[in-house]
Formats: C-alpha cells, structure tokens, sequence
C-alpha cells in the first residue's frame, strides 16, 4: 500500500491487484492509482498484462504467496519487462526467549510432541486449516482468521467448532493478544514468518511475557531476479525505469 501510494504521488500510474474487497478500502481514491479486486490465475498473467498495458511489475505480494511469485517472475521474463520484489523484513528473534522453534515448512509441525494434548493456536491464514484437521482430536486446536465468509467457512470445514475461531484483521496490538491467548488457555502458538505487518514481533514478545511455546514457520525459498526489502531503493528503482520510458 505504501509503495502503491508513494508511486501514485510520484505521478507514475500503477495498477494493485487485490484478492478481497475489504483491502480495497485502505487505497482510497488517487490518481494515477488503479485497484482490481478479484482471484487472477497465474496462467492469465501473462494475457492481463498485455491487456492492462502493464510496463514492469513490482510484486510486494505476501512473503508465503510463492505460487503468484513465481508466476509473476515468468510472466516478467516471457514478456521482457522489468521485475522488481519487495520483501518484508524478517523480524529479529529475542534472544532471551525460551520456547522458540523455527520450522522449515507446514509440515514440520504436524508432530505429537509439538501437537498432541496441547491448545494451540494457530495464526496462519485460512487456507492451511484444512491440512490440521486429523489432529482436531489430538489437540484442542484454534484459530485467528481474516473476517471473511471465505474464511469462516474454510475453517468451519476443516474442523473448527464456532467457540474456537476469532475473526480479526492484522495487526492485533499486545494487549489484544495477550488477553486472547490468556482467554483461550493457549499454551503453543503456530505462526508464519509474515514480517512486522503481520504481528509477528509482538506475537514474539507476547510468547516471551507469557512464557509460551512459539512455532515460526520460516518463509519458503524463493529465487528472485531482483529483491529488496527497502522501500526507498524500489523507489529509486521504478523512479529512473520511468524516466526512460517518457
């Protein structure tokens, strides 16, 4: 949104992409700033490029959506233009804090000694819900979701009884986090490595107070043709590619 903005002042036209309504609000009404909300597949990257006259992409998607990623990367190179990835910063770990674990994938958690007999919470996006169900008897297990029909329904399906789901939108501040987990007796927490705007510090400093197992699942490795996590320099970046195409 920030890099959206900035281009927009910058009067360089760029077109965000955007898969729920309830973000497009956040953008407001500017010019030079066009949003399209809607599910696009990345086999018609390519074809909405061309249509939309799309010069050069600036993928700033979620740190987890490799599959758009990569398409986006693909969809660059096949039609020779300009890539440029902004990444969040990784959140530095607290030193003093027990009880935290880095995991390399999903996968990596689904372990009795992490899982079984544990209430856990998990804060990962409604789309990997489903893939915990076969432990919904092992564990008592809990979830914070995007507040979305799309969401709730994906996690009632996967198991999830209505007492054990939170809708809420990021970021939740320490206060509101501390009194859920203490509401809900959580005692592991299952997390991405999403980044400061996806509350990932504060669920540090929470898992610290409070003397809760803290899993992080790291972000997939992706091979980037360019990446950046500061803002200034994709700036400068897009500023001098726009001078040459004027």
């Amino acid at each position: 949104m920030a890099l959206a903005r900035a281009l927009a002042i910058r009067e360089i036209p760029c077109l965000v992409t955007l898969t729920t309504a309830a973000a497009r609000d956040s953008y407001g009404r500017r010019q030079n700033l066009e949003v399209e909300v809607g599910s696009l597949p990345v086999d018609a990257l390519p074809a909405f490029i061309q249509a939309k006259g799309i010069g050069a992409i600036l993928d700033a998607s979620h740190p987890f959506a490799v599959v758009i990623s990569q398409g986006a990367i693909a969809a660059a190179q096949n039609l020779a233009i300009p890539y440029w990835r902004y990444e969040r910063p990784l959140v530095a770990d607290l030193g003093s804090q027990v009880g935290l674990r880095h995991v390399s994938d999903l996968n990596s958690v689904f372990r009795a000694d992490l899982l079984a007999g544990q209430r856990v919470l998990l804060t990962l996006g409604y789309r990997w819900l489903a893939a915990f169900q076969p432990w919904q008897s092992q564990a008592t297990l809990f979830a914070r979701i995007l507040p979305s029909p799309g969401a709730l329904t994906a996690a009632l399906t996967a198991g999830f009884s209505p007492d054990r789901l939170i809708a809420l939108r990021p970021p939740i501040g320490a206060e509101l986090e501390t009194a859920l987990w203490r509401q809900w007796g959580i005692t592991t927490v299952i997390t991405k490595a999403s980044g400061q705007a996806g509350g990932e510090q504060v669920k540090q400093r929470v898992a610290q107070i409070l003397g809760i197992p803290l899993i992080i699942i790291d972000r997939p490795p992706v091979e980037y043709p360019l990446v950046s996590h500061s803002l200034e320099e994709l700036l400068a970046l897009v500023e001098t590619w726009w001078k040459f195409q004027n």
